[in-house]
């Protein structure tokens, strides 16, 4: 069963992104320079992503996680191919009753 993540550090929660990104997206795209600036979207918690297509649009590939997974809001995990920028796009998990969390 998937960990969970919301309870992560911002740090943690990158690492984790990174690895994934390093482990199972990066052995699959044959040619890094063809796909090169392309942005990753992956869900931190499972490790499904989607590659975005055409270049420097990241709202297709988050689009089409979030239709296959929907709980994916929130712990998803943007990477440009190509570059070691990276950032988490989504909110926090807020418990119910608690709006300063």
């Amino acid at each position: 069963m998937p960990e969970d993540v919301r309870d992560l550090s911002g740090e943690e929660f990158a690492r984790r992104g990174n690895a994934l990104f390093e482990e199972r997206v990066r052995p699959p795209i044959d040619d890094p320079e063809a796909k090169a600036r392309r942005f990753v979207v992956i869900d931190v918690e499972t490790g499904d992503y989607e590659v975005s297509d055409p270049p420097r649009n990241a709202t297709d590939a988050s689009q089409r996680l979030l239709e296959r997974r929907p709980e994916a809001m929130g712990r998803r995990w943007f990477r440009r191919v190509g570059s070691p920028i990276a950032r988490r796009v989504g909110g926090r998990f807020r418990p119910a009753g608690r709006e300063d969390a």
